[in-house]
């Protein structure tokens, strides 16, 4: 087995369900257990499944430090991995907690805190746990002002500029990864937006900020998604502003892979 994962590689054919290939169809979200897709802005479960299988092994420590609706938590309940989330807004982390208690899971932990990704005091949160780093962090972070999460003036979604969001991003990155283990991994689902008749790359823009921090590109993966809260039963109306302009309807995703190697 690896030192980063439970796969049994004598036995790498039984794993049929964990992805491989860098684009992922998922035809439909995983609403089994505790899992919800009322939030807006929540993302597939299949996605720290994946995730979680090819970079975790039981009982490391996995850090959400945007965990909304809970679905990094909860599958990781569901997987025996311990999960701390971060989570901006109260009351989205008090509707949370109570989901992600519903997995209850003895063999492991779930830890959720009201706090500023950016600004926490890590250094504090882990020495209540009994912990000094983590093995894993899974960021999906707002894809900029495309949605408005609240009305909280470090939420990235009030950003009121691109360089003011890269540069609140990157301070999560900064204070969310220092305390990840050197050799292990974090990933950031993230997708693009279009303003002022352009498309703005902004999965791109927050790869090359982890590569300038240092992390080692690992994976551009890219995944399906489909009817969005903001554009439900409009598919039509979207097809035929896109036939009448120069501009491609958004059905994908990024996932970016990184490994810490100092």
């Amino acid at each position: 087995m690896s030192r980063y994962n439970d796969i049994d590689m004598s036995n790498w054919k039984d794993y049929t369900d964990i992805e491989t290939d860098s684009l992922w169809i998922i035809d439909k979200r995983d609403n089994s257990g505790a899992h919800s897709g009322h939030y807006h802005g929540n993302f597939v479960p299949q996605i720290p499944f994946q995730l979680l299988s090819r970079y975790t092994k039981k009982g490391d420590w996995v850090l959400d430090p945007f965990m909304g609706s809970g679905t990094t938590l909860i599958e990781a309940q569901k997987m025996g991995r311990n999960s701390i989330g971060i989570e901006i807004q109260e009351d989205v982390a008090k509707e949370a907690m109570s989901r992600i208690g519903a997995e209850n899971n003895q063999e492991c932990s779930a830890k959720v805190y009201v706090g500023d990704s950016a600004k926490l005091n890590f250094d504090a949160l882990y020495n209540t746990l009994g912990i000094k780093k983590v093995q894993f962090v899974i960021m999906h972070p707002p894809y900029w002002d495309i949605v408005k999460f609240s009305d909280h003036p470090n939420d990235l979604s009030n950003a009121a500029s691109l360089e003011e969001f890269l540069n609140s991003f990157g301070n999560v990155i900064d204070n969310t990864t220092k305390h990840l283990e050197r050799n292990r991994y974090c990933a950031v689902v993230i997708g693009d937006k279009y303003a002022n008749s352009q498309v703005v790359p902004l999965g791109f823009y927050c790869m090359n900020l982890f590569m300038q921090k240092g992390f080692l590109l690992k994976a551009i993966l890219v995944k399906n998604f489909g009817e969005t809260k903001g554009k439900a039963n409009k598919q039509g109306i979207w097809r035929y502003r896109a036939l009448a302009s120069d501009f491609y309807i958004f059905k994908h995703e990024y996932i970016f892979v990184f490994k810490k190697i100092r």
